[in-house]
């Protein structure tokens, strides 16, 4: 079994590389509007990562002989925004989702199989002003061994002609991991996270957003399924964010392009590179292509696989002596990443939209660009389709 800290990474960093802070997502625009009418939504996704052989790749296309599937999840969710006396809004999302398979190899103390089920509600109410908007949110999460609740405040500042509007946020998340095996305990942690944002509209044409978060988290970040693994019980994070979109008016289609840079106290400096094009079609449908790279550099106290351990991954290298922290697993090495995705839409009515939504993840150690990759680490593959349903009432 591993805790939902580690799943999330996995999950959400190989399949859907997420670069957000926990805060309530920033909208990409001018002074919001209260929405004139609400919408229900539907998503079932799925995701298979696998170990990749040598020589073996996915987003290439080549053959798959020596792969070996590892982590596969079914998640489902349903979101509702609902305007409530023209000034307020609430919106909640449930999210029900299963895995099961096997860690990666090099993660923990064995390969044995796991099937775990998280369920997650998460309620935020705005209250939205003619110069800007006021959240609040709060979250809860829910499987056999990790419990998260959190809490966010979020707030939006207009100028007089609309085109600047600042934004400010927080949030503290506190979570609860109790292992099922051995070693057994109470482990707790707490996040507190904070934004703060500017978006400007240019042109016509353009608009662009700058984002600057800082979190400071206290607790235990050491993964209790995996053996030599200890990691400082303080971690402190900056991330900056930047957005840029641009509408061709001869194409009727918007290109989005983003810079992320995340730093944090374990050592670990990262760059994400992320474009998508956005082309409605005739007949209601859009096509939006993607492409994302990712680099990081290593933890502080990142320790490379032994060669005993890469004949038989059940035999696990000895931390170095005298070492206070040390860790070995993957997602603290040195690697690069590239994701490559598709979206296709399809307006069926004035109310009803339907999507799709396919990417395919890949993770070498000799693709890091700012890092010493670890070439004793097998490559890293991922695969993940979302399917969607909407409503407008």
């Amino acid at each position: 079994m591993r805790s939902i800290s580690t799943r999330r990474s996995t999950i959400l960093g190989s399949a859907l590389a997420a670069a957000a802070m926990a805060l309530p997502s920033l909208q990409f625009a001018s002074a919001e509007a209260p929405p004139d009418h609400g919408v229900v939504s539907f998503k079932y996704l799925h995701y298979q990562d696998s170990q990749i052989g040598d020589g073996v790749t996915v987003i290439s296309g080549a053959s798959s002989a020596g792969s070996s599937s590892r982590m596969g999840v079914n998640a489902y969710s349903m979101t509702a925004l609902v305007p409530v006396a023209g000034e307020w809004s609430i919106g909640t999302t449930y999210t029900s989702d299963s895995v099961s398979g096997a860690s990666p190899m090099y993660h923990s103390s064995g390969l044995t199989k796991m099937t775990d089920l998280r369920r997650a509600v998460d309620v935020e109410l705005t209250r939205y002003f003619s110069t800007g908007t006021l959240s609040l949110g709060t979250s809860y999460s829910k499987e056999s061994d990790y419990l998260s609740r959190g809490y966010s405040v979020q707030g939006s500042l207009s100028t007089e002609d609309k085109n600047t509007t600042f934004t400010l946020g927080g949030s503290m998340n506190n979570d609860n991991i109790n292992p099922v095996i051995p070693p057994y305990g109470d482990y707790k942690k707490k996040v507190y996270s904070g934004v703060v944002g500017i978006t400007r509209i240019f042109s016509k044409s353009d608009i662009v957003q700058l984002n600057v978060g800082y979190s400071n988290g206290n607790g235990d970040f050491s993964d209790p399924y995996k053996v030599n693994d200890n990691r400082p019980t303080l971690k402190n994070n900056v991330t900056i964010l930047t957005r840029w979109n641009h509408h061709f008016d001869w194409t009727d289609g918007t290109a989005k392009l983003s810079y992320r840079y995340y730093s944090d106290t374990f050592g670990i400096r990262a760059h994400t590179f992320e474009g998508e094009y956005v082309q409605p079609l005739s007949h209601g449908w859009t096509l939006t292509p993607l492409l994302r790279l990712y680099s990081q550099s290593e933890a502080d106290f990142y320790v490379a696989v032994g060669a005993a351990e890469k004949a038989d991954p059940t035999t696990p290298t000895p931390p170095p002596a005298n070492a206070i922290y040390y860790s070995e697993d993957q997602r603290l090495s040195a690697f690069g990443a590239i994701t490559l995705g598709l979206k296709v839409s399809k307006q069926i009515n004035k109310d009803w939209l339907v999507d799709v939504n396919y990417e395919e993840y890949e993770q070498r150690a000799e693709w890091s660009v700012n890092g010493n990759g670890d070439p004793s680490l097998a490559p890293f593959g991922a695969r993940s389709i979302q399917v969607g349903l909407s409503r407008k009432f």
